[in-house]
């Protein structure tokens, strides 16, 4: 349990370092000199929304972690829950300095023209998020069986999200952000990679 409330901490810590820093970054790109995205932007849009989903992936991460003993897994599942607490802590950031809700009444994906393809349905909120379903199944693994199931829910996670950041890339204004996006992509992209071949160790496929 100790290690567990350890490595949350971290997470966390890693996630207001982040958020602490993203004024210098933002300032640095020169949006602090011009006037801030608006909340219907795509800006503001990828930033709420790839905090939610990311917040799942951290989420899952946090449950394979004591579902398993396999080192490989669980170093995987420690970069995610770490890289993407950070990266949600500069996202969050943004909206605070932008003074934009975090929160939209508009469904999620519509900065992207997708409102509409938005799951929602047992809490699959966004492409690729896993629904209450599957994470309430994936709590209730363990060993192999876990570990094929998060890296398969892992996979299609990182698809959505490979996506999304794919449309910020292209629609976003904001220079920092747009490169945020553009690195998520790449990084995200590596571990699809990595996960199939894992996938494939284990006798499973995506």
């Amino acid at each position: 349990m100790r290690k567990h409330a350890g490595w949350i901490a971290s997470a966390a810590v890693a996630a207001l370092a982040a958020a602490g820093a993203i004024t210098f970054a933002v300032a640095e790109d020169g949006t602090s000199d011009t006037a801030a995205p608006a909340a219907d932007s795509a800006d503001a849009g990828f930033a709420r929304d790839m905090a939610v989903h990311h917040q799942q992936a951290v989420e899952m991460s946090y449950i394979v972690r004591d579902r398993t003993s396999d080192e490989e897994v669980r170093r995987l599942a420690y970069d995610i829950a770490q890289t993407q607490a950070n990266q949600r802590g500069m996202l969050l950031g943004w909206l605070d300095l932008w003074g934009l809700p975090k929160v939209s009444s508009k469904a999620p994906m519509t900065w992207m023209g997708m409102g509409d393809m938005a799951d929602g349905e047992d809490g699959a909120l966004m492409p690729g998020m896993a629904t209450d379903t599957e994470l309430k199944k994936l709590g209730t693994l363990n060993g192999k069986a876990a570990e094929v199931f998060f890296l398969r829910l892992m996979t299609a996670h990182h698809k959505g999200g490979v996506h999304m950041a794919e449309g910020c890339a292209e629609k976003c204004t904001v220079g920092v952000e747009k490169r945020l996006a553009q690195g998520m992509v790449e990084a995200q992209q590596s571990e699809i990679d990595l996960m199939a071949g894992m996938l494939k160790a284990r006798g499973a496929t995506p």
